[in-house]
């Protein structure tokens, strides 16, 4: 592909994502898969373009306000001459030419190369040609603006601090307060791509061995360091086609999504339920711990993820899984069941804050649920699933979410309402909940917390 093939091809995929109600990583595939004449380079290039311009989203419109806003004042002072300002007419077309919807993604693709990638403006107009594969020819606001930047770099001294770290203005007030001090550092590693980790299947293979294959492939690659299962691999290779990959020895998942499963601590033989198992990434992490003994239920109410998730289970060896479509976190198998199972992970649905890392449109595109309806469903699934654990069991609820709402005041609430339950430690160090954050623990943002159902007649023999 030509290099103006590929801008064009990061146009295209910007507007596509920006259109329409699905996560980016899906749209891309299915781009590249409807394009099998690009080969892996091209796919590379225009994935870490797209990507990289999604994460300075914010940095590049902050940069086209100013432009706007600079043109439409005609103040002395400015770099511009009163006298010879633009009139009221130019300035309309530069308003609708640039902050138009359909305009929006183009010109941040275009800003990125001149200030992202020190493009000059003129070699960005040349790629812009109309020719086949090429962007469309820039309109004059397109140029004017372009040129007014050339020269110039992403991050400037003017932009406020929440613009600065692409924290959405909805949610900078909630995690100020939550971050305090570090707040910028933590928001400045969520800028960053996040690391790809292999979760090591037990069941096939173990972590030394993995990791000498890799490296012995050429791969760099070292032992995560909180999750026992984790192999942390560099340099983004294209692990789809090891076969280590498609023989089930490994499987892709966060170091921090590992955690999950070690904070479950599932034995051999025991029972246990992944009530919003989706695509069974934790429930495969949680069989192997389980040595493929005893009885795993998968649930969920999305068929279509739980089929995906029992093609992973086959692949990996896991015998000990039985998959459940629910009508609803109250389905009737829910009381059929009630009491009946020794640990019950409730992964629930929430705002993805801790994933922006991997899925940077997400800061800015809601594609689902608003906070507080999120809040209340998972207060719902809550207290649903807590009626399969058994006395003494364990109820484990987690969340990709660094929302307090979603998080410590969630289960405040939930423990508010039910006096069986209470709150046992399973952070790091002793804490009461599990909190991973970029910054600190180098993973997506995960928060977990593990509460016991009390059994009246073993803890009176206790008390005994």
């Amino acid at each position: 592909m030509t290099p103006a093939a590929r801008l064009q091809a990061t146009i295209e995929l910007l507007e596509s994502i920006a259109a329409t109600p699905r996560a980016a990583d899906a749209l891309t595939s299915a781009y590249f898969r409807a394009r099998r004449y690009m080969g892996s380079k091209d796919r590379a290039a225009v994935s870490t373009r797209l990507y990289t311009v999604m994460r300075h989203q914010a940095r590049l419109d902050w940069w086209l306000e100013r432009i706007i806003e600079r043109s439409n004042s005609c103040h002395p002072g400015e770099g511009r001459d009163p006298e010879n300002g633009p009139t009221q007419t130019e300035k309309a077309e530069l308003d609708s030419g640039l902050r138009r919807n359909d305009r929006l993604c183009r010109l941040r693709a275009l800003a990125w190369m001149v200030l992202g990638e020190n493009t000059a403006a003129k070699t960005v107009d040349e790629l812009c040609s109309g020719g086949k594969f090429a962007p469309a020819v820039l309109s004059d606001a397109e140029r004017d603006f372009l040129g007014k930047i050339d020269g110039g770099t992403v991050e400037h001294p003017d932009m406020p601090d929440d613009v600065r770290v692409e924290c959405p203005p909805d949610v900078a007030p909630i995690l100020r307060e939550k971050f305090s001090a570090n707040f910028m550092r933590e928001m400045r590693a969520m800028l960053e791509p996040a690391p790809l980790d292999l979760r090591v299947n037990i069941l096939k293979a173990t972590r030394d061995d993995i990791l000498a294959q890799l490296q012995q492939a050429g791969f760099r690659a070292e032992l995560c360091a909180l999750s026992p299962w984790g192999v942390r691999v560099f340099d983004r290779p294209a692990l789809n086609a090891l076969p280590m990959l498609k023989e089930g020895l490994v499987d892709i998942q966060d170091e921090g999504s590992q955690m999950i499963a070690a904070v479950v601590d599932a034995r051999p033989g025991e029972r246990i339920v992944d009530f919003c198992a989706g695509a069974c990434g934790k429930t495969l992490a949680i069989a192997a711990t389980m040595q493929n003994t005893g009885r795993i239920v998968a649930c969920d109410v999305m068929a279509g993820r739980l089929k995906a998730g029992a093609e992973r289970l086959r692949r990996a060896g896991v015998q000990n899984v039985e998959t459940r479509v629910l009508s609803s976190e109250r389905d009737p198998w829910v009381k059929k069941h009630k009491t009946s199972f020794d640990r019950v992970l409730v992964d629930a649905p929430c705002g993805g804050t801790g994933t922006w890392r991997r899925n940077p449109d997400a800061r800015w595109r809601a594609l689902g649920p608003g906070l507080e309806a999120l809040v209340k469903t998972q207060g719902q699934i809550l207290d649903s699933a807590a009626r399969l654990v058994r006395p003494g069991g364990r109820l484990i609820y987690s969340t990709c979410s660094l929302m307090p709402d979603e998080n410590e005041n969630q289960i405040a609430a939930f423990l508010a309402t039910h006096a069986d339950f209470t709150l046992e430690p399973c952070g790091l160090d002793g804490a009461d909940y599990l909190a991973l954050t970029p910054a600190k623990h180098n993973t997506d943002g995960f928060f977990a917390a593990v509460m016991r159902r009390a059994n009246p007649l073993a803890d009176k023999d206790k008390a005994d």
